[in-house]
């Protein structure tokens, strides 16, 4: 058996090596077909004009080569896993003889090579130069010669000034019906003749008016009128635009060209109107985007101009209005109209075109109204009817359905954005952050309920208004009366506290919105903005919360402090003779401190219970940390004023027995702001290194609040000087408490640190205590820290096999 194993395994090594073999040559056959392939392709490329018609040979394609070769290397795999699989078996020599079936051999069809140019065929260049180009090059040149032809004829008198405008006339009548004559052949060529022509007519006009007087500026006026009239029709009847170009260049020139001075500017703008509605007409039938570039560019800048240098409030208000809404109202409908009748989507530069006319137009109205002594009443009004107008088009727009949804939204969020706008111009105070925080509101429900980007993409820069109109009427309302010592407000019940809290129920039901799992924002989750409004709308929801009810506070205090303004009567009745209760300030002090921890631990309360929010969960006990912080520093001073307020006797103010009650409400809520903290320790999961954070601020907040105690109750019972003493006594006896806990609960840290605080109390023994106590006091106190030293060495000594201190504790 031994030998027949041994004759198994030789010849499962000389099988793999064969293996290795034939795989080594499937390799070189499959590089060798590819070269041949290659080889064939560019011979057949090269020769393709003389294999046309002869028979196919019988040379494999590229597709069935691919083919074989695929076939060879699935073939090598199932080789490698049959040999796998039978390592303790011989293998049939059959099995390595198997080859790829025969496959059917396609031919490629040679690649036609692109024919070549003929010389005589006409590029696009020279197409463009000979049928597009010289026919505008030579109608401009002459133009230009008709009009150097006719001043030489003037400047030499050769005919009469009669015959020069009849000849130009009768010139640019043949031109014109030359132009028509080849209309049906050459279109393009007989739209630009006409065109000319047109441009002839122009200017014929302006010397019979402006040279020789022969035509009244009326006449002038009316056949211009005729002339862009005709143009317009041209433009249809050739679909051609530049012929509308050419006519709207001449109308907007006429004017200028026929002003004779005189300030009639009603008729230029009459003038401008009647173009404008030309180009009106067109824009039903056509779409030509420079066309209405042009006339708007010059409209505006016309009227701007004039504007700038000849308004007179007194003399040109009413016609300046008037003709504004009238340019306004045309160019809107202008941008609409096409779109609307073909049903056609808008695209980013109509929207621009609607916007910049809007603004325009406002922008306009506001500086005549408010330069006008009667109209600067009216601007809030001015501002609405630019968002009804705005909320008529939203109307057309969307009864019909199947007009771009796009242009609805705009001209609603135009509707809102005037709304905005006009909140600020005709009211002020509180009723524009009431109005402004509606709006974000609604905007915001609107645009993630009904899925509108735009809506809520306006609603936060208003959301942001409304913000910084709140905080302008906290400064209007609250910060100014101690200066200007308004009448009295009852606390709660008054406008201001009424805004703020709308201010934070709306901002509230948009962070409600935010967390809903169906939100969906139409900003970009990887974007700066959507991460700005996650967190941004939640704070501001929180400190405006916070505020609403601390102004209140300070705000109260601050009338009781106002109101507790006595006369002196041993003065003269002179301001610095008044007296104020200055108490007041510290009771404002410290329930602002109350209040910051009260609502801290709420919110720190409320999020563990209800919202879950991490980011939410670390702020909070960070700003608990802080009030905590300051309370000891700021809280414990304060009430220590009061204290000395309540023991100095005051002839004017009553000193109640609240002075030294205050105390130990502030300790009751000192003390939930620790449960707050003691909660998120008892958390499951929690890093230790919060907890020992957590002991350490517990046992420092203890020993700085029983200090002040006792500093309160020694100066109380008139033993002011005694709190030295005191103190150094308290602080071993708490130096021993701490170490006795840490031994007994084994936490390293608190003992370190009652050694620690010891340490502080010997220092303050011996470069403080000694140089201000006597003997006995000195007695007393080297006594007891004495006893406590041997008292703490003692327990050391007797808990030593408990104690270990190389390990954390439990």
């Amino acid at each position: 058996m031994a030998d027949q194993q041994d004759v198994i395994n030789q010849l499962i090594e000389k099988l793999a090596i064969l293996s290795k073999k034939q795989e080594a040559f499937k390799y070189e056959i499959f590089d060798l077909k590819t070269q041949l392939n290659q080889l064939q392709s560019a011979a057949l490329a090269s020769n393709e004009q003389d294999k046309l018609e002869v028979e196919k040979p019988n040379v494999p394609e590229t597709d069935a080569i691919t083919n074989n070769a695929a076939a060879d290397w699935e073939f090598s795999n199932q080789q490698q896993a049959e040999q796998q699989q039978q390592q303790s078996q011989l293998v049939s020599n059959d099995n390595w003889d198997a080859a790829p079936s025969k496959k059917t051999i396609n031919y490629q069809k040679p690649i036609q090579q692109p024919k070549k140019k003929s010389p005589l065929q006409k590029s696009n260049l020279e197409k463009f130069i000979g049928e597009n180009l010289l026919n505008k090059i030579g109608i401009l040149i002459t133009v230009i010669g008709v009009g150097i032809g006719a001043k030489y004829s003037i400047e030499n008198d050769l005919i009469s000034p009669l015959t020069r405008i009849i000849l130009g006339y009768l010139s640019a009548i043949g031109l014109f019906g030359f132009g028509m004559k080849l209309k049906q052949k050459y279109e393009s060529y007989s739209a630009v003749l006409v065109s000319g022509a047109i441009v002839i007519l122009y200017f014929i006009t302006f010397f019979a008016y402006s040279f020789y007087e022969l035509i009244p500026q009326a006449v002038a006026f009316i056949l211009m009128v005729v002339f862009t009239g005709f143009t317009i029709v041209a433009s249809l009847n050739y679909n051609k635009q530049i012929i509308a170009h050419l006519g709207l260049v001449g109308a907007y020139a006429v004017p200028f060209l026929l002003s004779s001075g005189s300030g009639q500017v009603e008729i230029l703008y009459s003038y401008m109107a009647i173009i404008n509605i030309g180009i009106l007409i067109l824009a039903f039938k056509k779409y030509w985007k420079p066309l209405y570039y042009s006339s708007f560019a010059f409209t505006w800048l016309i009227f701007i101009s004039w504007m700038i240098m000849d308004y007179q409030d007194q003399e040109h208000f009413a016609l300046a209005l008037g003709f504004l809404l009238v340019f306004f109202v045309i160019f809107y409908l202008t941008f609409l109209s096409y779109k609307l009748v073909k049903k056609e989507a808008f695209a980013i530069s109509d929207i621009v075109l609607l916007l910049l006319n809007s603004f325009v137009f406002y922008g306009l109205g506001f500086a005549i109204l408010s330069d006008n002594e009667t109209g600067e009443h009216y601007l809030g009004l001015f501002t609405l009817c630019n968002a009804i107008v705005h909320f008529a088009v939203a109307t057309v727009i969307y009864k019909q359905k199947k007009s771009d949804r796009k242009l609805f939204y705009l001209a609603t969020a135009l509707v809102l954005a005037f709304i905005s706008i006009a909140i600020p111009v005709q009211l002020d105070g509180n009723w524009v952050t009431l109005l402004w925080t509606a709006q974000a509101v609604l905007l915001f429900w609107l645009g993630t309920s009904k899925k509108i980007e735009i809506y809520e993409k306006l609603s936060y820069p208003i959301m942001l208004l409304a913000t910084l109109s709140l905080f302008q009427d906290w400064g209007d309302n609250y910060y100014d009366y101690r200066i200007e010592y308004n009448s009295d407000i009852t606390p709660l019940f008054n406008i201001s506290f009424l805004t703020s809290i709308l201010f934070v129920a709306a901002l509230g039901f948009i962070v409600y919105l935010q967390r809903k799992e169906t939100f969906v924002s139409a900003l970009s989750k990887d974007g700066v903005f959507y991460k700005m409004a996650v967190y941004a709308i939640p704070s501001v929801f929180i400190l405006t919360l916070y505020y609403a009810f601390r102004l209140e506070i300070e705000f109260y205090f601050d009338q009781l402090y106002v109101n507790s303004e006595v006369q002196s009567p041993e003065g003269p009745s002179t301001y610095s003779s008044m007296i104020i209760d200055f108490s007041l300030y510290d009771f404002r002090s410290i329930w602002v401190i109350n209040y910051s921890l009260l609502f801290i631990g709420l919110l720190s309360y409320f999020n563990y219970k209800r919202i879950k929010n991490n980011v939410l969960e670390k702020a909070g006990l960070i700003f608990t940390v802080i009030a905590i912080f300051i309370f000891l520093l700021q809280g414990l001073y304060v009430l220590s004023e009061l204290r000395e307020d309540y023991l100095t006797t005051s002839d004017y103010f009553n000193r109640s027995i609240f002075y030294l009650l205050i105390r130990y409400i502030s300790y009751a809520f000192l003390a939930f702001s620790m449960l707050t903290l003691y909660r998120f320790i008892k958390k499951p999961g929690i890093a230790k290194g919060f907890k020992i954070a957590y002991d350490l601020i517990l046992h420092i907040s203890i020993v700085w609040v029983i200090s002040s105690e006792l500093i309160h109750w020694l100066d109380i019972a008139g033993a002011k000087d005694a709190y030295k003493l005191g103190l150094s006594i308290l602080w071993g006896v708490y130096s021993f408490l701490l170490i006795g806990f840490g031994i007994l609960k084994n936490k390293p840290y608190l003992r370190i640190g009652g050694m620690g605080l010891f340490g502080i109390t010997l220092i303050k023994l011996f470069f403080y205590d000694i140089a201000h106590l006597n003997t006995i006091s000195k007695t007393i106190v080297f006594v007891s820290l004495g006893v406590l030293l041997l008292i703490i060495s003692f327990l050391y000594n007797k808990y030593k096999n408990q104690i270990n201190y190389n390990e954390k504790e439990d």
